[in-house]
């Protein structure tokens, strides 16, 4: 899924969307934060799984903990 999401090549404004904007950190590269801000994005992603035959398919939650949030000063989120 991580690659996928590097193809998109998004900007630092599309990982902020408009729920972070204002955020004090830069965001770019934290991709669990997709979810909320660009889920067409992902909901595209997985689509595609589905249309090439996955049987299932689940969300990029490899930083997910409030640990690798705090990379982004995003631990509350």
């Amino acid at each position: 899924m991580g690659t996928q999401i590097q193809d998109l090549r998004l900007s630092e404004e599309d990982f902020r969307g408009e729920r972070f904007k204002d955020h004090k950190k830069d965001l770019k590269g934290n991709n669990d934060l997709l979810v909320l801000t660009q889920p067409k994005c992902i909901y595209e992603i997985h689509r595609n799984y589905l249309l090439a035959g996955a049987d299932f398919v689940e969300t990029n939650t490899f930083s997910g903990t409030t640990i690798a949030q705090a990379d982004y000063a995003a631990e509350a989120i």
